[in-house]
């Protein structure tokens, strides 16, 4: 059995096991570390047996990985995590009636997201990968804290982007054009959406490369030597609210419905993955018409060449109205380095990594490499 393989049973039986562990606190604690929004998505019978696969498989896999004596302390942290899970009630965890509290961590979209991302994708990019890269690839220890992060913290960062937008867009407010777009069928307000907020994140995106007070926010995103599913959660907080403001705005400036507003937060999250994924699949003239992961990975290539192009993240037509599209001419061509120009301008580490822009330093020994 291949080493990586080995590991991959000791590290998926820790991820599942504090997984489970983390399910069965939302249970105990549902007001504190459940999102209400997402409560709503799933339903207690769901959770259960979602929360029962995973200490089953924890359990197996923890166990082989112990018993072929590979990674043994990995794997007795997701034994460990899944009979502490247990003990605590397991998939027979109690609850009372689920109280109000004004803030609530979003524990549960980090525990469900997490688990589907990853069964999907890490099957995927094994099969259909344009590179070999396991999920224990460098860096995926910092990936997941950011990715635990941005969605422990969604009510959080809800409420700055909101706090952010709402003044702005109440001033600017024009009701004839918000009846006009209104009055269209949701699938028009869809696509508009999607253009507009499209063209605003562009717009800011090549401000990021080219202000360098933005750029050391957003060279913690590039700072990413290897590109999977897993990459795309590599985003400072400050460029988190920045970039969701910027999109929020026109969205709201404009009076896109509910229905419509839902259906881009969908395509944004679906896509943002996508985009980053290690999938070598051949798209032809899709590329042309939506962001995937060739057009992007060219975007993240380290390639003195396209430092300045591919900034929109669902439409190839922003960049070609903004002079920025940029693709090799052979379909098979995709770049053989990621990262930033200057490796040693960005340290390891999701702390580090927040402090760097707002220190003076401008080199570190520990970089990304």
């Amino acid at each position: 059995m291949p080493r990586q393989r080995r590991s991959f049973f000791a590290y998926g039986s820790a991820m599942l096991g504090l997984l489970s562990l983390m399910a069965v606190l939302c249970f105990h604690h549902p007001e504190l570390l459940t999102s209400r929004e997402f409560r709503a998505v799933y339903d207690e019978r769901f959770a259960r047996h979602l929360l029962l696969v995973g200490l089953v498989a924890a359990f197996l896999m923890g166990t082989l990985a112990i018993l072929r004596d590979r990674n043994k302390r990995i794997a007795t942290v997701g034994v460990g995590s899944a009979t502490l899970a247990v003990l605590l009630g397991g998939t027979n965890v109690q609850f009372d009636a689920i109280g109000q509290t004004p803030y609530s961590l979003g524990l549960d979209w980090f525990v469900l997201s997490l688990f589907f991302s990853a069964l999907v994708f890490v099957p995927l990019e094994r099969y259909l990968g344009k590179r070999e890269l396991s999920p224990l690839r460098p860096g995926w220890r910092t990936d997941i804290a950011y990715f635990f992060m941005s969605h422990v913290l969604v009510q959080f960062i809800l409420i700055l982007v909101t706090a952010s937008t709402s003044t702005i867009a109440g001033l600017a407010s024009f009701p004839a054009l918000k009846d006009a777009i209104q009055s269209l069928p949701v699938w028009a307000q869809f696509l508009i959406a999607v253009f507009v907020a499209d063209l605003a994140q562009a717009l800011l995106h090549r401000a990021y490369h080219n202000l360098p007070w933005l750029w050391r926010f957003h060279a913690v995103h590039h700072s990413s030597r290897h590109m999977d599913w897993l990459a795309g959660s590599r985003i400072h907080l400050v460029e988190i609210v920045l970039t969701r403001s910027a999109v929020l705005l026109p969205l709201l400036i404009l009076g896109f419905s509910t229905p419509a507003v839902n259906a881009y937060v969908i395509l944004v999250g679906l896509q943002a993955v996508i985009a980053h994924a290690n999938l070598g699949i051949r798209f032809g003239w899709l590329e042309y018409l939506l962001v995937l992961p060739r057009y992007h990975h060219w975007h993240h290539a380290r390639h003195k060449d396209y430092l300045d192009v591919n900034y929109a993240i669902h439409l190839p037509l922003v960049d070609m109205l903004m002079g920025t599209f940029k693709l090799p001419p052979r379909q098979e061509e995709w770049p053989q380095e990621y990262g930033v120009m200057k490796l040693e301008t960005v340290p390891r580490g999701i702390l580090r990594q927040h402090l760097m822009p707002f220190q003076r330093r401008k080199h570190y020994d520990d970089h990304v490499d």
